[in-house]
Formats: C-alpha cells, sequence, structure tokens
C-alpha cells in the first residue's frame, strides 16, 4: 500500500472527525470551571487573569484606577486632577515650601511640574514668594481662595476613600496603607516611588 493510502486510511472521516471533537468537547472540564475560549458561549466569559492577579504591581495597580475613577468624578467641580490635587496638598500643609522640594516628595519630574504651578497660579489658587533663607527659590503659598478650594477638596477626598475602600474595614485600610508605603518607600535606588526616580505614576506626572 502507498504511503497516500496509509494516511488516507488512517484519516477520521469528516462527519466523524466533527462528532468527536464535539464529544471530546463535551468531556473537558477546564480546572477553573469556565468554557474554554471559542467554544460554546467562551467569547462573554472572561479570560484567565490568575496569573496577573498574583502579582503586587497589577493589583496595586487596579485598586489605584477603581480610586482614581471616583476621585475623578467627585473632584470635577474643582477641576483638579489627582495630582492637582496632590500639589495643592503639599503646599497647604507646607507653606513656602519650593518647586523642588515638591518634585522630590511627589516624585514629579521638574518640568512636568512647571506647567502644573502655572496652571495653578493662572487659576489664583497658589502664589510665588522669595524664599526666606535661599534667594534662588521661590516659596509656593496658597492664596485666600486657594487655601478656600483646598479645604472643601479635602473634605472631598477624604469622602471618597471611604467610598473607595467600603469593601475594608478601618484596620484593613490602615493595614493597606502600611504595606503600599513599604513598597513605594523602597530604599533601591532608581526603584518607582524613589525620590527623584521620576515614575510616580509612570510618565513622571507624580501621584494621587
Amino acid at each position: 500500500m502507498s504511503e497516500l493510502s496509509i494516511a488516507n486510511a488512517l484519516r477520521r472521516p469528516r462527519a466523524a472527525r466533527k462528532a468527536g471533537a464535539a464529544a471530546d468537547g463535551a468531556r473537558r472540564t477546564p480546572s477553573n470551571g469556565d468554557v474554554p475560549l471559542g467554544e460554546g458561549n467562551a467569547s462573554d466569559r472572561l479570560p484567565d487573569t490568575a496569573f496577573l492577579e498574583s502579582l503586587v504591581g497589577y493589583n496595586a495597580r487596579r485598586a489605584a484606577l477603581s480610586v482614581i475613577a471616583v476621585f475623578l468624578r467627585r473632584m470635577a467641580p474643582f477641576e483638579l486632577r489627582p495630582v492637582d490635587f496632590s500639589v495643592l496638598s503639599v503646599i497647604a500643609h507646607n507653606p513656602g515650601v519650593t518647586s523642588r522640594q515638591i518634585c522630590a516628595a511627589l516624585d514629579i519630574l521638574p518640568p512636568n511640574l512647571v506647567g502644573m504651578v502655572k496652571a495653578l497660579h493662572k487659576r489664583k489658587l497658589i502664589a510665588r514668594r522669595p524664599h526666606p533663607s535661599d534667594r534662588r527659590a521661590l516659596g509656593l503659598h496658597l492664596t485666600p481662595s486657594g487655601e478656600r478650594l483646598y479645604r472643601e477638596a479635602q473634605a472631598m477626598a477624604s469622602a471618597l476613600e471611604n467610598e473607595a475602600t467600603s469593601a475594608l474595614s478601618p484596620e484593613e485600610v490602615q493595614t493597606l496603607i502600611v504595606l503600599l508605603r513599604k513598597v513605594y518607600r523602597s530604599d533601591t535606588p532608581g526603584a518607582p516611588g524613589t525620590p527623584g526616580s521620576g515614575h510616580g505614576d509612570g510618565d513622571g506626572d507624580g501621584v494621587l
């Protein structure tokens, strides 16, 4: 018998192959209980993300996006992005702080902070004044209108934090904060969150 004839003889008839494949599919039961992608209504199922969910970075980012989504909705009346609020907060709690100090504290690249400071100054929320001990630097202060807006924004930030973390107990929230600080306050030079690394938000724009 020729090789071609042998190959044809070993082939399963087309109809039989389809029936066999259907039977095989019915017998297979995925370990995660989901229907395999490409079978039945599997296109409506979420893919397996078990590995991603085992990563600290993935979970931290997903949690951050969840909180930021609430932040953006609630802060819309104030016209403040997360990083704008962070800058105002540092200025509010540290009157006379310099741009260099803000960059170090929030991990913002200096060129990016320049635009933020200009925008906040244009809105008359902050004022620049000579630094008392460094003639080369200018200290940043909240204006009266900036103080009023920040007080309202800070109260809103506290409220939205409670909303965003409603699934956690107060003790769990504090534990989460402590653990996250251990990650981003790493002493590794150039690590994300290390002052001067410029990786606060992945693009040098700082953090919430």
